[in-house]
């Protein structure tokens, strides 16, 4: 009877073996990152059962396997000649555009060739900072639509701001304007009950980008859309880390915790055409019904005087490549002066620190702007861990004090500003859906370079002797979770 129960026992360490074995041969031809591959056979291999567990919940890139597809137009014909004319005019905008897009125009080619984001001119901007700005220009240009709003965010909350934007929404769509609205369904799920329902019973059509059925343990979670789009009419667009959500807003009557520091950008002009294309993709995969690319969702007036330029570089785990990634290790690596760097979560891997510190130790004078403080404890450790190299380099590190930041920018060499929703972390280049505006525009990027020196006047800088001398018992759980970072 005991030999029996031991071969029982023997049989079942064979089986989890051979379990085990298969899972680490997904989890070496699945992962795109070696930093992430090393993380998931560690947790596979020295957590039994709860690692595999942990890695089919959050790690598994089933995004891959065909269940998003950007393809919305299926005609191959109709798709080769909008790709060569997207060229055509980006080869003209090269030409006739201004000193800053020659500057850049390595980094408008790899945007140009990775993901066919056309490189346009004729665009006004307008830098917007904080809820309290952009929220009154965004209710305003709502109110103007007349033939289309399309609106898509990561978290959409059902609190004063969230039901001021649903009213002109519903307003809007009993006059006759088509209204499609995407939400995240783990970042807005406190509109499923009560707000998406009086949308659609006004006529609002609205979607989830991807449903989530028991939260705890979706593995959906993990691919988050944390885009933030609006497209009124074809030609006017926002774009940035703003969310809609009373926290983000400054106002003494809201009484929120803390102030909130976030950065935001309106576009109008054929810049806006790629944040539409993103907006329909996305729609193509989470809506009911397809949406075709009708000539109307493409009808920016191309004859303004204002003649900023815009490129759109978005990126999901369905791309083939890390785009945001790569276009931010090219621009850092074309600056020649200066680089300004604003993010709230910063686990950049080893390519963004190399370079970083390349930049640094080059003589480009490199300023990092991060929250005294992050929103997650884990995070915030994670962080840290990568300090101490990038200030041996040069770079310059400043806490925010004020509140915490949010921001998503990047300034070079007052000529590119670069405003969008990608932190400079894992997640952003590996997990979720992101987009960054990319804007070739001395004007912008005098004023977002004004913007952060304004916020340093709020931060403290980083020591790097003091750094270097912090005691180890700081230092070690810094370099535990840095362990993890490429999972966070």
């Amino acid at each position: 009877m005991l030999l029996q129960h031991m071969d029982w026992i023997l049989l079942g360490e064979i089986i989890y073996a051979i379990i085990v074995i298969l899972v680490c041969l997904r989890i070496i031809y699945d992962t795109r990152s070696t930093s992430k591959t090393s993380a998931y056979l560690l947790l596979t291999l020295f957590l039994p059962a709860l690692g595999i567990i942990i890695y089919f919940v959050v790690g598994a890139n089933y995004r891959k396997n065909s269940l998003y597809s950007k393809k919305i137009i299926k005609n191959s014909r109709l798709l080769n000649q909008i790709r060569k004319e997207i060229y055509l005019q980006s080869e003209k905008t090269w030409d006739t555009g201004e000193a800053e897009v020659q500057r850049h125009k390595k980094l408008a080619r790899l945007l140009l060739n990775d993901s066919m984001s056309p490189l346009s001119g004729n665009n006004e901007v307008k830098l917007l900072l904080n809820g309290e700005n952009k929220f009154p220009d965004v209710i305003k240009e709502l109110k103007k639509a007349k033939h289309h709003i399309h609106i898509e965010y990561y978290i959409f909350e059902d609190d004063e701001i969230g039901n001021q934007i649903k009213d002109v929404l519903i307003e809007k769509a009993r006059a006759g304007v088509q209204v499609r609205f995407i939400y995240d369904d783990f970042g807005s799920r406190s509109i499923r009950k009560n707000l998406v329902p009086q949308l659609i019973e006004a006529g609002v059509q609205a979607f989830p980008f991807y449903q989530i059925y028991f939260m705890a343990l979706a593995n959906r979670v993990n691919y988050r859309n944390h885009r933030k789009i609006i497209v009124i009419d074809g030609c006017t667009g926002f774009v940035g880390g703003i969310n809609v959500s009373d926290r983000y807003i400054n106002h003494p009557k809201l009484n929120n915790e803390f102030f909130w520091r976030d950065t935001h950008l309106m576009i109008r002009g054929p810049g806006v055409y790629y944040l539409q294309y993103l907006f329909i993709c996305d729609w193509n995969f989470c809506a009911e019904t397809d949406l075709e690319p009708i000539e109307q969702f493409f009808c920016a007036d191309k004859s303004k005087t204002s003649d900023a330029i815009v490129q759109i570089a978005a990126s999901g785990p369905d791309s083939e490549t890390p785009v945001l990634m790569f276009s931010l290790i090219q621009a850092i690596g074309m600056a020649e002066e200066e680089i300004l760097i604003t993010t709230p979560y910063f686990i950049p891997g080893e390519s963004l620190i190399d370079a970083l510190n390349t930049a640094a130790m080059s003589g480009v004078k490199v300023k990092l702007l991060v929250p005294g403080k992050s929103d997650s404890a884990f995070v915030d450790s994670a962080a840290r861990s990568y300090y101490g190299e990038i200030l041996r380099s040069g770079v310059e590190i400043y806490f925010y004090q004020k509140g915490f930041i949010h921001a998503k920018t990047m300034v070079l060499d007052s000529s590119l500003s670069i405003i969008g929703t990608a932190n400079m972390d894992h997640r952003s280049y590996e997990l979720n859906f992101e987009v960054n505006a990319m804007v070739y525009d001395d004007n912008l990027a005098k004023q977002l370079r004004q913007s952060f020196f304004d916020d340093l006047e709020s931060s403290t800088k980083v020591s790097p002797v003091a750094w270097a001398k912090r005691p180890l018992y700081k230092q070690l759980p810094e370099k535990l979770t840095r362990l993890l970072s490429p999972l966070l």
